[in-house]
């Protein structure tokens, strides 16, 4: 069953149709630059965008950059603060006519990876974690998803959001070599494994694809997989829960 997908982040606004029994893309993947200021109207308007160009009619589901309860976004995090208290769910369906089930992205990746990717036959506590702008986790006990676990928003070294200091934007900003940033990615491993003693660690998002580059750089007691569908994750998750009609958050 081909239906939409879409994976809105810091940087850019991605979906394609995706086949939700295999999560192979149905059509082509569209991209366009997240806008800026990244406010509730614009990125409404970027993805009616999307939506236009796949000439797609049906349920969406779209993986987001907060903690989203009930399809209400109840923090801002790597986008502009007004999103707090908005229920995108309901923006996005007014601004395309379409029918939107909303969830956090990590954990949208994560739902692809466990169903069919490089988690089914994980067992334990896995931690999905993404790495674009910022630092997303999605955190499943036995294949459950405990929803919203932001582990990017632990204080780093010098006390702001740890993803400040080890997300892919600040590999960029500080011009670091893969090498380099591998010792802070690490860090913030090693801190997640800290708090949550995961069994598995899954690595996606944009970054996952050069885990060759830093991946001698990790050294924590967990099994390091790297995502199966490694940045389409987001847009395969967010068209599975939309088939399913979401999954629970609270």
């Amino acid at each position: 069953m081909g239906i939409l997908g879409l994976d809105v982040g810091g940087s850019w606004v991605k979906g394609a149709v995706v086949d939700t029994e295999t999560g192979d893309l149905l059509s082509e993947r569209v991209r366009i630059p997240t806008p800026t200021p990244p406010t509730p109207e614009r990125i409404a308007g970027v993805v009616r965008e999307v939506v236009a160009e796949l000439d797609y009619t049906g349920p969406v589901g779209c993986s987001f950059p907060t903690v989203v309860v009930n399809g209400t976004a109840l923090t801002a995090g790597n986008i502009d603060p007004a999103w707090r208290g908005t229920h995108v769910a309901e923006l996005f369906g007014e601004s395309t006519g379409l029918d939107f089930v909303v969830h956090n992205d990590a954990d949208l990746a994560g739902l692809a990876e466990m169903t069919i990717g490089a988690g089914r036959d994980l067992d334990g506590t896995v931690m999905m974690i993404t790495i674009g702008t910022g630092l997303g986790s999605g955190v499943f006990f036995n294949g459950a998803l405990i929803p919203n676990i932001e582990a990017g928003r632990m204080p780093g070294p010098d006390g702001e959001p740890i993803e400040f200091y080890a997300g892919d934007r600040a590999r960029k900003d500080a011009d670091l070599s893969w090498s380099d940033w591998g010792d802070r990615f690490n860090y913030f491993l090693q801190r997640t494994h800290r708090v949550f003693a995961p069994a598995h660690f899954i690595i996606g998002g944009g970054a996952s694809k050069k885990l060759h580059k830093f991946g001698d750089k990790i050294d924590v007691d967990a099994s390091i997989h790297v995502a199966h569908f490694l940045n389409n994750a987001g847009i395969v998750g967010a068209a599975i829960a939309a088939r399913d009609g979401g999954i629970e958050t609270r």
